[in-house]
Order: structure tokens, then sequence, then C-alpha cells
């Protein structure tokens, strides 16, 4: 995973974590779930970027 992936899949994560508290704060359902929403899928890219790392770490031994 490159360091600008990494960067980009966090700064989601934190994005969807604050616009969920502020879905929150203002009672908006709407934006709790595409907080949470956006928070899936950066931790699902990361988990697939890790996967990739994982695989070409095998590889290249």
């Amino acid at each position: 995973m490159g360091l600008g992936d990494k960067i980009s899949n966090k700064a989601q994560e934190m994005a969807g974590k604050v616009k969920e508290g502020v879905g929150d704060a203002t009672d908006n359902a709407k934006l709790q779930a595409e907080g949470a929403a956006d928070q899936a899928a950066a931790k699902a890219k990361q988990a697939g970027e890790q996967a990739k790392d994982a695989a070409k770490d095998v590889f290249d031994k």
C-alpha cells in the first residue's frame, strides 16, 4: 500500500467519523448513515490494500 493510499483512506475514514458525529449531534439520520458508510468504505479499501501487500510479500520470497 502506498503512502498516498494510506493517507487518502485514513482521511476518508476520519471524514466519515466527523460526518457521523455531526449527524449524531444534529439528529440527522441521513448524515449519520453517510458517515458510517464512508468509514466502512475506507476500512474496506484499507483491508484490500493490506491483503495486496501481504500477497506481494509472500510471492516476493
